[in-house]
Protein backbone atom coordinates (compact mmCIF):
# COMPACT_ATOMS: atom_id res chain seq x y z
CA UNK A 1 0.00 0.00 0.00
CA UNK A 2 1.80 3.46 -0.34
CA UNK A 3 1.63 6.02 1.28
CA UNK A 4 -0.42 9.08 2.01
CA UNK A 5 2.10 12.19 2.60
CA UNK A 6 0.83 14.13 5.39
CA UNK A 7 1.84 17.92 6.36
CA UNK A 8 1.09 19.18 9.86
CA UNK A 9 0.50 22.68 10.11
CA UNK A 10 -0.25 24.04 14.29
CA UNK A 11 2.13 26.28 16.35
CA UNK A 12 1.41 23.89 19.52
CA UNK A 13 4.36 21.11 20.08
CA UNK A 14 2.19 19.35 22.66
CA UNK A 15 -0.84 18.98 19.81
CA UNK A 16 1.17 17.89 17.06
CA UNK A 17 2.79 15.09 19.00
CA UNK A 18 -1.18 14.29 20.39
CA UNK A 19 -1.82 13.99 16.20
CA UNK A 20 1.60 12.12 15.57
CA UNK A 21 0.10 9.08 18.04
CA UNK A 22 -3.57 9.20 16.74
CA UNK A 23 -2.01 8.24 12.98
CA UNK A 24 0.34 5.74 14.51
CA UNK A 25 -2.55 3.06 13.47
CA UNK A 26 -2.65 3.46 10.31
CA UNK A 27 0.35 2.24 8.44
CA UNK A 28 0.34 4.33 5.45
CA UNK A 29 -0.29 7.78 7.40
CA UNK A 30 3.06 9.46 6.66
CA UNK A 31 4.31 12.86 8.52
CA UNK A 32 6.33 14.56 5.87
CA UNK A 33 6.74 17.87 7.66
CA UNK A 34 5.67 20.09 10.19
CA UNK A 35 4.90 24.07 10.36
CA UNK A 36 4.71 26.36 13.62
CA UNK A 37 2.81 29.02 11.51
CA UNK A 38 1.03 29.65 8.57
CA UNK A 39 3.49 30.95 6.16
CA UNK A 40 5.91 28.19 6.98
CA UNK A 41 3.22 25.74 6.34
CA UNK A 42 2.72 27.54 2.61
CA UNK A 43 6.34 27.07 2.41
CA UNK A 44 6.33 23.10 3.23
CA UNK A 45 3.26 22.90 1.15
CA UNK A 46 5.11 23.94 -1.77
CA UNK A 47 8.27 22.35 -1.28
CA UNK A 48 6.39 18.94 -0.15
CA UNK A 49 3.66 19.00 -1.81
CA UNK A 50 1.71 16.74 0.25
CA UNK A 51 -1.45 14.48 0.02
CA UNK A 52 -3.43 15.76 3.16
CA UNK A 53 -2.38 19.15 4.96
CA UNK A 54 -3.99 19.31 8.76
CA UNK A 55 -4.45 23.15 9.16
CA UNK A 56 -4.43 25.15 12.24
CA UNK A 57 -6.68 28.19 12.07
CA UNK A 58 -5.06 30.71 14.89
CA UNK A 59 -1.61 30.49 13.31
CA UNK A 60 0.92 33.33 13.45
CA UNK A 61 1.92 35.52 10.41
CA UNK A 62 -0.73 34.03 8.21
CA UNK A 63 -3.64 32.58 9.86
CA UNK A 64 -4.94 29.39 8.75
CA UNK A 65 -7.39 30.72 6.29
CA UNK A 66 -4.89 33.40 4.42
CA UNK A 67 -2.56 30.06 4.50
CA UNK A 68 -5.08 27.73 2.47
CA UNK A 69 -6.05 30.42 -0.11
CA UNK A 70 -2.15 30.36 -0.91
CA UNK A 71 -1.49 26.28 -0.80
CA UNK A 72 -4.75 26.35 -3.23
CA UNK A 73 -2.62 28.25 -5.42
CA UNK A 74 1.11 26.77 -4.93
CA UNK A 75 0.18 22.96 -4.07
CA UNK A 76 -3.48 22.73 -5.77
CA UNK A 77 -3.02 19.16 -5.43
CA UNK A 78 -2.77 18.81 -1.76
CA UNK A 79 -6.06 18.33 0.28
CA UNK A 80 -7.06 20.14 3.38
CA UNK A 81 -8.50 19.27 6.50
CA UNK A 82 -8.57 22.16 9.59
CA UNK A 83 -8.02 20.74 12.75
CA UNK A 84 -8.76 23.90 15.18
CA UNK A 85 -10.20 25.03 18.24
CA UNK A 86 -12.44 27.44 16.74
CA UNK A 87 -16.17 26.95 16.50
CA UNK A 88 -17.40 30.28 14.98
CA UNK A 89 -19.57 29.04 12.24
CA UNK A 90 -18.17 32.16 10.11
CA UNK A 91 -14.46 30.89 10.60
CA UNK A 92 -16.01 27.46 9.00
CA UNK A 93 -17.38 28.61 6.50
CA UNK A 94 -14.25 30.70 5.51
CA UNK A 95 -11.88 27.89 6.10
CA UNK A 96 -14.29 26.16 3.11
CA UNK A 97 -14.90 28.67 0.78
CA UNK A 98 -10.53 29.07 1.18
CA UNK A 99 -10.81 25.52 -0.12
CA UNK A 100 -10.65 23.33 3.13
CA UNK A 101 -12.34 19.73 1.98
CA UNK A 102 -13.22 19.46 6.27
CA UNK A 103 -13.22 20.84 9.45
CA UNK A 104 -12.57 19.01 12.57
CA UNK A 105 -12.86 20.64 15.96
CA UNK A 106 -10.01 19.80 18.37
CA UNK A 107 -12.16 18.50 21.48
CA UNK A 108 -13.48 16.03 18.49
CA UNK A 109 -10.42 14.92 17.17
CA UNK A 110 -9.87 11.87 18.72
CA UNK A 111 -13.02 10.37 17.26
CA UNK A 112 -13.37 11.83 14.62
CA UNK A 113 -9.85 12.59 12.93
CA UNK A 114 -9.80 9.50 11.21
CA UNK A 115 -12.63 9.43 9.77
CA UNK A 116 -12.14 12.82 8.58
CA UNK A 117 -9.16 12.73 6.68
CA UNK A 118 -10.30 8.83 5.01
CA UNK A 119 -13.31 11.38 3.93
CA UNK A 120 -11.64 14.12 2.54
CA UNK A 121 -8.75 12.18 0.82
CA UNK A 122 -11.70 10.32 -1.07
CA UNK A 123 -13.03 13.86 -2.28
CA UNK A 124 -15.83 14.15 0.38
CA UNK A 125 -16.78 16.59 2.65
CA UNK A 126 -16.20 16.49 6.49
CA UNK A 127 -17.69 18.51 9.32
CA UNK A 128 -17.80 17.95 12.88
CA UNK A 129 -20.83 16.70 14.06
CA UNK A 130 -21.26 19.09 16.34
CA UNK A 131 -21.38 21.77 13.76
CA UNK A 132 -23.28 20.61 10.98
CA UNK A 133 -26.23 21.98 9.57
CA UNK A 134 -27.72 22.68 6.13
CA UNK A 135 -25.63 25.86 5.43
CA UNK A 136 -22.30 23.38 5.34
CA UNK A 137 -23.77 20.63 2.70
CA UNK A 138 -22.06 20.05 -0.35
CA UNK A 139 -20.23 23.70 0.18
CA UNK A 140 -16.80 21.86 -1.26
CA UNK A 141 -18.57 19.33 -3.16
CA UNK A 142 -17.54 18.87 -6.98
CA UNK A 143 -21.16 20.22 -7.93
CA UNK A 144 -20.82 22.90 -5.44
CA UNK A 145 -21.23 26.88 -6.16
CA UNK A 146 -18.06 28.33 -6.59
CA UNK A 147 -18.06 31.74 -4.56
CA UNK A 148 -15.04 34.06 -4.36
CA UNK A 149 -16.05 37.85 -2.78
CA UNK A 150 -12.63 38.30 -1.07
CA UNK A 151 -11.13 41.15 0.53
CA UNK A 152 -7.42 42.55 1.13
CA UNK A 153 -6.70 44.78 3.93
CA UNK A 154 -3.43 46.62 2.92
CA UNK A 155 -0.46 48.29 4.60
CA UNK A 156 0.57 50.05 1.60
CA UNK A 157 -0.20 50.67 -2.09
CA UNK A 158 2.30 47.91 -3.33
CA UNK A 159 0.84 45.50 -1.31
CA UNK A 160 -2.79 46.45 -3.26
CA UNK A 161 -1.22 46.43 -6.27
CA UNK A 162 0.44 43.16 -5.91
CA UNK A 163 -2.76 41.81 -4.76
CA UNK A 164 -4.79 43.49 -7.74
CA UNK A 165 -2.45 42.37 -9.74
CA UNK A 166 -1.78 38.48 -9.23
CA UNK A 167 -5.89 38.23 -8.78
CA UNK A 168 -6.07 39.54 -12.69
CA UNK A 169 -2.91 38.37 -14.30
CA UNK A 170 -4.05 35.14 -13.08
CA UNK A 171 -7.37 35.43 -14.57
CA UNK A 172 -5.95 37.26 -17.78
CA UNK A 173 -3.42 34.14 -18.49
CA UNK A 174 -5.83 31.64 -18.10
CA UNK A 175 -7.90 33.23 -21.11
CA UNK A 176 -10.58 34.85 -18.57
CA UNK A 177 -11.33 38.36 -18.23
CA UNK A 178 -11.14 41.35 -15.66
CA UNK A 179 -12.34 44.36 -14.86
CA UNK A 180 -10.99 47.17 -11.79
CA UNK A 181 -12.19 49.73 -10.76
CA UNK A 182 -9.49 51.52 -9.01
CA UNK A 183 -8.49 55.37 -8.86
CA UNK A 184 -6.13 56.60 -11.83
CA UNK A 185 -3.03 56.44 -10.10
CA UNK A 186 -3.59 52.35 -8.89
CA UNK A 187 -4.98 51.75 -12.42
CA UNK A 188 -1.43 53.16 -13.75
CA UNK A 189 1.07 51.07 -11.89
CA UNK A 190 -1.67 48.18 -11.98
CA UNK A 191 -0.70 47.87 -15.80
CA UNK A 192 2.92 48.00 -15.08
CA UNK A 193 2.33 44.93 -12.54
CA UNK A 194 0.39 42.81 -15.13
CA UNK A 195 3.06 43.56 -18.03
CA UNK A 196 6.04 42.00 -15.59
CA UNK A 197 3.61 39.06 -15.14
CA UNK A 198 3.26 38.48 -18.85
CA UNK A 199 0.47 40.08 -19.66
CA UNK A 200 0.15 41.86 -23.43
CA UNK A 201 -1.57 44.49 -21.73
CA UNK A 202 -2.29 46.14 -25.21
CA UNK A 203 -4.00 42.74 -26.46
CA UNK A 204 -6.36 42.15 -23.52
CA UNK A 205 -7.37 45.94 -23.86
CA UNK A 206 -8.05 45.91 -27.40
CA UNK A 207 -10.11 42.42 -26.65
CA UNK A 208 -11.67 43.77 -23.82
CA UNK A 209 -11.04 41.18 -21.56
CA UNK A 210 -9.38 43.67 -19.55
CA UNK A 211 -11.45 46.47 -18.56
CA UNK A 212 -10.42 49.32 -16.56
CA UNK A 213 -12.99 51.80 -14.98
CA UNK A 214 -11.97 55.09 -12.89
CA UNK A 215 -13.99 54.33 -9.74
CA UNK A 216 -14.18 57.95 -8.60
CA UNK A 217 -16.33 58.66 -11.76
CA UNK A 218 -18.00 55.55 -10.93
CA UNK A 219 -18.76 56.71 -7.72
CA UNK A 220 -19.56 60.21 -9.15
CA UNK A 221 -22.25 59.13 -11.22
CA UNK A 222 -23.73 56.62 -9.02
CA UNK A 223 -24.31 59.80 -6.39
CA UNK A 224 -27.51 61.18 -5.67
CA UNK A 225 -28.57 64.09 -3.65
CA UNK A 226 -25.10 63.29 -2.06
CA UNK A 227 -25.59 60.06 -1.21
CA UNK A 228 -24.53 57.03 -3.04
CA UNK A 229 -26.63 54.75 -5.18
CA UNK A 230 -25.42 51.34 -5.03
CA UNK A 231 -27.87 49.67 -7.22
CA UNK A 232 -27.08 52.81 -10.12
CA UNK A 233 -23.17 51.80 -8.89
CA UNK A 234 -23.08 48.14 -9.56
CA UNK A 235 -26.01 48.42 -12.38
CA UNK A 236 -23.73 48.84 -14.50
CA UNK A 237 -21.61 46.27 -14.05
CA UNK A 238 -23.87 43.21 -15.06
CA UNK A 239 -23.35 44.43 -18.69
CA UNK A 240 -19.90 44.69 -18.52
CA UNK A 241 -19.14 41.34 -17.18
CA UNK A 242 -21.65 39.37 -19.59
CA UNK A 243 -19.67 41.83 -22.72
CA UNK A 244 -16.12 40.71 -20.72
CA UNK A 245 -16.93 37.26 -20.74
CA UNK A 246 -18.34 37.32 -24.16
CA UNK A 247 -14.62 38.28 -24.90
CA UNK A 248 -12.60 35.56 -22.48
CA UNK A 249 -10.97 32.71 -24.17
CA UNK A 250 -11.38 29.91 -22.17
CA UNK A 251 -14.22 27.29 -22.76
CA UNK A 252 -16.13 27.77 -19.37
CA UNK A 253 -15.41 32.24 -18.98
CA UNK A 254 -15.35 33.77 -15.45
CA UNK A 255 -14.36 37.33 -14.56
CA UNK A 256 -12.74 38.98 -12.07
CA UNK A 257 -13.85 42.20 -10.56
CA UNK A 258 -11.12 43.93 -8.18
CA UNK A 259 -12.47 47.28 -6.58
CA UNK A 260 -11.37 50.28 -4.39
CA UNK A 261 -15.09 51.89 -4.64
CA UNK A 262 -16.33 50.46 -0.77
CA UNK A 263 -13.03 51.46 0.26
CA UNK A 264 -13.34 55.15 -0.97
CA UNK A 265 -16.96 55.73 0.98
CA UNK A 266 -15.32 53.82 3.89
CA UNK A 267 -12.33 56.59 3.62
CA UNK A 268 -15.29 59.43 3.72
CA UNK A 269 -16.87 58.23 6.34
CA UNK A 270 -19.67 56.56 4.49
CA UNK A 271 -19.52 52.86 5.96
CA UNK A 272 -23.14 52.37 5.45
CA UNK A 273 -22.62 52.88 1.51
CA UNK A 274 -19.61 50.78 1.46
CA UNK A 275 -21.41 47.83 3.21
CA UNK A 276 -24.45 48.51 0.83
CA UNK A 277 -21.72 48.07 -1.97
CA UNK A 278 -20.39 44.84 -0.64
CA UNK A 279 -23.92 43.30 -0.22
CA UNK A 280 -24.29 44.31 -4.01
CA UNK A 281 -21.30 42.90 -4.97
CA UNK A 282 -22.47 39.27 -2.63
CA UNK A 283 -25.56 39.81 -5.28
CA UNK A 284 -23.27 40.05 -8.59
CA UNK A 285 -21.80 36.75 -7.81
CA UNK A 286 -24.69 34.98 -7.14
CA UNK A 287 -26.23 35.84 -10.94
CA UNK A 288 -22.82 36.13 -12.64
CA UNK A 289 -19.64 34.03 -13.28
CA UNK A 290 -17.64 35.87 -11.24
CA UNK A 291 -14.92 36.15 -8.47
CA UNK A 292 -14.44 39.19 -6.29
CA UNK A 293 -11.39 41.07 -5.02
CA UNK A 294 -11.90 44.08 -2.84
CA UNK A 295 -9.14 46.50 -0.96
CA UNK A 296 -9.17 48.64 2.34
CA UNK A 297 -6.43 50.44 3.15
CA UNK A 298 -5.79 49.76 7.07
CA UNK A 299 -4.85 53.46 7.88
CA UNK A 300 -8.61 53.90 7.55
CA UNK A 301 -9.29 51.94 10.88
CA UNK A 302 -8.47 53.51 13.82
CA UNK A 303 -10.57 53.15 17.14
CA UNK A 304 -13.46 50.48 18.26
CA UNK A 305 -16.25 52.10 16.37
CA UNK A 306 -13.91 51.32 13.55
CA UNK A 307 -13.66 47.84 14.78
CA UNK A 308 -16.79 47.00 14.48
CA UNK A 309 -17.20 48.51 11.40
CA UNK A 310 -14.00 46.27 10.00
CA UNK A 311 -16.18 43.50 11.41
CA UNK A 312 -18.96 43.71 9.72
CA UNK A 313 -16.85 44.39 6.17
CA UNK A 314 -15.35 41.14 6.83
CA UNK A 315 -18.83 39.13 7.30
CA UNK A 316 -19.51 40.13 3.83
CA UNK A 317 -16.85 38.27 2.00
CA UNK A 318 -16.05 34.64 1.45
CA UNK A 319 -12.14 35.31 2.51
CA UNK A 320 -10.16 37.87 4.33
CA UNK A 321 -6.71 38.74 3.73
CA UNK A 322 -4.88 41.45 6.12
CA UNK A 323 -0.89 42.62 5.20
Amino acid sequence: MSSIRILIADDYEGWRRKIRRLLQVRREYQVVGEALDGAEAVHKAQELNPDLILLDIGLRKLNGIEAAHLIRQLSPSSKILVVSQNNDLEVVRAALSASARGYVLKADARSELLPAMEAVLQGKQFISNSLKGDEFINTSGENAPHRRHEVLFYSDDAVLLDGFARFIADALNAGNAAIVLATKAHQDSLLQRLKARGVDTDVVLQQGTYVPLDVADALSKAMVDGLLDSVRYLGDLGGLIEAAAKAAKSQQPRVVLCGEGASLMQAEGKADAAIWIERGCNDLAKTHEIDILCAYPLTTFHDEKDENIFQSICAEHSAVYRH
